[in-house]
């Protein structure tokens, strides 16, 4: 069936898979980073020196050559395609069945946001459980499907669920953030700058501030996450404190700057793109 014929939510659905694929590819080697960054040991020996995002880069190429740093990208495509693809048909079945004739506002746009975010995070989680585990570097799966299965076999399907409740903390509440500050910095444009060729430029500035400020605020959500996801026994309260008694309350926002480049590019570049995708065919997103 071709797009023009297909259902509006399938073409939301299809527009966002595409967005979401083409952030993946480019900004995998900084969610790798990030993920090495919060499961690295801290090390309390006096004189020991902070390990930061360049360190762990560099190491990476010296250790797994430069395609070490798209280590994980197979389960971030299984992840992000459909993921983000549920992500934008969810949000946009939303707002068009609450807001078809009129703009949401400030809350109604993080309400958006974080409930189209809920649904997908759910639906994908057991492969952001894996992806986590890829990344880090704990684990010697070769593929998705065999990570998938290694899980369920040793540990129960439940594993797959891990952390949840700090996956929900951190994506229902970044993405409602996000929401909600970049449909209010897009309200601010003048409407010549709306109208003209540049906009998808200022399109994808409004996303970057909206996407720093959602990463650092729930930047301590996004450590306790992958701490439980690749340390199975600690529950989010277990990792909570594990992570403070390791490395003080600096420990919940290591990762912060490889994440927040990540998030906030990966997010302005999938909604930049998705949007332009949907006006192309014809459609409000």
């Amino acid at each position: 069936m071709e797009l023009t014929l297909a259902h509006p939510v399938i073409k939301a659905f299809m527009c966002g898979s595409l967005s979401g694929t083409c952030s993946t590819l480019l900004f995998q080697p900084l969610d790798l980073v990030k993920t090495r960054l919060q499961t690295l040991q801290s090390s309390t020996k006096p004189g020991s020196g902070r390990v930061g995002m360049v360190t762990v880069l560099l190491s990476v190429v010296r250790t797994e050559k430069l395609l070490g740093l798209w280590k994980g990208v197979s389960a971030s495509f299984v992840r992000t395609i459909p993921g983000v693809g549920i992500y934008f048909s969810t949000y946009y079945s939303l707002k068009q069945h609450f807001f078809q004739d009129s703009s949401p506002g400030a809350v109604e746009a993080m309400l958006l946001g974080g409930g189209a975010r809920a649904v997908a995070g759910v639906f994908m989680l057991p492969v952001t459980v894996i992806k986590a585990r890829f990344e880090c570097g704990r684990y010697g799966y070769r593929s998705v499907t065999g990570a998938l299965r290694s899980v369920c076999q040793t540990e129960g399907p439940a594993a797959l669920f891990s952390g949840l409740m700090a996956t929900l903390l951190r994506d229902v509440p970044f993405s409602g953030i996000y929401v909600m500050f970049y449909s209010q910095s897009k309200a601010f444009l003048p409407e010549e700058i709306r109208m003209s060729p540049v906009a998808p430029l200022a399109n994808f500035s409004c996303g970057i501030l909206a996407g720093v400020l959602a990463s650092l605020l729930t930047q301590p959500a996004d450590v306790v996450k992958t701490q439980v996801q690749v340390n199975p026994q600690l529950r989010t309260a277990e990792a909570i404190r594990y992570i403070y008694m390791e490395n003080g309350l600096q420990g919940f926002f290591r990762g912060a700057v490889p994440r927040s480049l990540r998030r906030t590019m990966m997010a302005a570049m999938a909604w930049t793109v998705y949007e332009k995708m949907m006006n192309h065919i014809g459609l409000k997103s």
